[in-house]
C-alpha cells in the first residue's frame, strides 16, 4: 500500500466512529478496576473486601458464551434499526444506568449492592465490546481493517487516561458522584455515533434466518474444544496460561490502596502510575515484539516471566521509603514495562496454539482462561495484604511468578514448540 493510499484510509471519515467507539469501549474497565479501588478506599472499605471487588470483572470473561445470542437474535422494536445497532445502543444505555446508580450506593454499608451494579457494568462493557468488534469487522473493507483496528485501540487507550489519569485529577476538586455521572452520561456520545453510522445489512440467507442453536453450539465450541484437547500436553498448557500473568495481577489489585496509605496525591498518582505506566506498557509491547523476533516465543516468555518477578520487587522497596516519587516512577514504570513484554509474549502463544480453522473461538477460550485467575485469584490480594506488610506483600507477589515459570519449563521440556 502506498504512502499515499496510508494516508487516504486514515482520512476516511469512517475512522471517527472507530475512534468514538473505541474510547466507549475502554471507558467502563478502569471504572470498575483501579479507578473504583481508589473510591472504595475513599469510603474506607477495608483492603479484604477491595481484593474481592476483582470479581465483578468475570462478565469479561465469559462474554464468549452469550456472543452467538447477540448475533443472531435480533430484539424487538429497536431490532428495526440493524442488528449492530440496536445492541450497541441497549448496552450503552445499560452501561450508563449501572454507573449512575453504582456509585450512589454506599461500599462502606453495603457492599453487596455496589458489587451487583458493578457486575452490571461489567456485562453491559463485555457485552457492547462484542458488538463493537462486530461492528468494526462489517464496516470496513478487508485493506482497512489495520487501520480501524489501530484506531480503535487508540480510542480505548484514550479512555483508559481519561478514566485513570483524568478521574484521579478531577477527584481532588470534584465528588466521586460527580466524577462518575460525568463519564457515564459522556456515554450518550456513543449512542449518538451509533444511531448516525450506517450499519452494513447482512444477507438474508437461509441458515441465517432458521438459527439452529445447538449447531451452532458444536461448531462454535463442542469442535473447537475438541480439537485443542486432542493436543499432547493440553492440560499443562491450561495450567500454564492460568499462572502465568499471576503475579501481576496479584499486584495491580492492591496499588490503588497502597498508593492512598503510603501519602501518595492524586496527581502523583495520575502523572507516574497512569500517564507514564500507559507510555511504558506500550513501549513495553515493542520491546516484546523485537524480543519474540530474536529469541523466539518460549525463550521470550522465560525472559518476560522472570521480568514480571523482579519488576514487582520496587514497590516492595517503595513501602520502605514513603512518598518518594522517584522510586514511585522507577516502580510503575519497571512493572509496566514488563507487563506490556510479558503480554506481547503470551499473546504469541495463545495465538500459536489455535488452530486456523477454530481461531476465534479457540482465542476466545484461551484468553477466557487468562482472565479467569486475574479475577478470582487476584480477589485474595486484599486478604494477604490485610495480613501482612506492604513490603512482605509485594514480596509475595514477585514469587507468584514461579508456578507460571515452574510449569512453563515442564511443557518446554515435555511438549516443544515446533517452529
Amino acid at each position: 500500500m502506498s504512502k499515499h493510499s496510508i494516508k487516504e484510509v486514515y482520512l476516511n471519515p469512517k475512522m471517527l466512529p472507530m475512534f468514538i467507539l473505541g474510547f466507549f469501549s475502554g471507558l467502563p474497565l478502569l471504572l470498575i478496576f483501579s479507578t473504583l479501588s481508589f473510591w472504595l478506599t475513599d469510603k474506607g472499605v477495608d483492603k479484604t473486601t477491595i481484593g474481592l471487588f476483582a470479581l465483578v470483572r468475570l462478565p469479561y470473561s465469559f462474554k464468549f458464551v452469550w456472543a452467538p445470542l447477540i448475533d443472531h437474535v435480533k430484539l424487538p422494536i429497536l431490532g428495526k434499526m440493524g442488528q449492530r445497532k440496536s445492541w450497541a445502543i441497549l448496552f450503552q444505555i445499560g452501561l450508563i444506568l449501572t454507573l449512575f446508580f453504582m456509585v450512589r450506593t454506599n461500599p462502606y454499608n453495603s457492599p453487596e449492592l455496589t458489587a451487583l451494579f458493578a457486575i452490571g457494568v461489567a456485562f453491559f462493557s463485555a457485552s457492547q465490546d462484542v458488538v463493537f468488534d462486530a461492528f468494526r469487522i462489517e464496516y470496513f473493507d478487508q485493506e482497512s481493517q489495520g487501520a480501524a483496528s489501530a484506531t480503535f485501540v487508540f480510542g480505548y487507550r484514550m479512555a483508559m487516561l481519561v478514566a485513570g489519569a483524568g478521574a484521579l485529577y478531577m477527584s481532588v476538586h470534584l465528588s466521586w458522584v460527580t466524577i462518575y455521572s460525568i463519564l457515564a452520561l459522556s456515554n450518550i456520545i456513543g449512542i449518538i455515533t451509533m444511531l448516525i453510522v450506517k450499519e452494513k445489512k447482512p444477507q438474508e440467507t437461509e441458515e441465517k434466518q432458521k438459527f439452529n442453536f445447538i449447531e451452532f453450539l458444536k461448531k462454535s465450541i463442542i469442535y473447537p474444544l475438541k480439537d485443542f484437547t486432542s493436543r499432547k500436553g493440553w492440560i499443562v498448557i491450561i495450567l500454564f496460561i492460568m499462572t502465568y500473568k499471576l503475579c501481576e495481577t496479584t499486584l495491580g489489585a492492591m496499588t490503588a490502596p497502597f498508593y492512598t496509605e503510603i501519602g501518595f496525591t492524586r496527581d502523583q498518582v495520575a502523572m507516574v502510575a497512569k500517564i507514564y505506566g500507559i507510555a511504558a506498557t506500550i513501549l513495553g509491547g515493542f520491546l516484546g515484539g523485537a524480543l519474540i523476533t530474536k529469541c523466539g516465543i518460549m525463550r521470550s516468555l522465560i525472559i518476560c516471566g522472570i521480568l514480571q518477578g523482579i519488576s514487582n520487587l520496587p514497590f516492595a522497596y517503595l513501602a520502605t521509603q514513603g512518598n518518594n516519587i522517584v522510586w514511585l516512577s522507577i516502580s510503575v514504570i519497571s512493572d509496566n514495562m514488563a507487563s506490556g513484554m510479558a503480554t506481547a509474549a503470551f499473546v504469541a502463544y495463545m495465538s500459536y496454539l489455535c488452530n486456523t480453522a477454530y481461531t476465534a473461538t479457540q482465542y476466545a477460550l484461551l484468553s477466557s482462561l487468562m482472565a479467569l485467575p486475574r479475577d478470582v485469584l487476584s480477589s485474595s490480594a486484599g486478604f494477604i495484604a490485610d495480613h501482612t506488610s506492604w513490603p512482605v506483600f509485594f514480596i509475595i507477589t514477585a514469587v507468584c511468578c514461579l508456578p507460571g515459570l515452574i510449569i512453563l519449563f515442564i511443557l518446554n521440556k515435555k511438549y516443544p514448540m515446533k517452529d
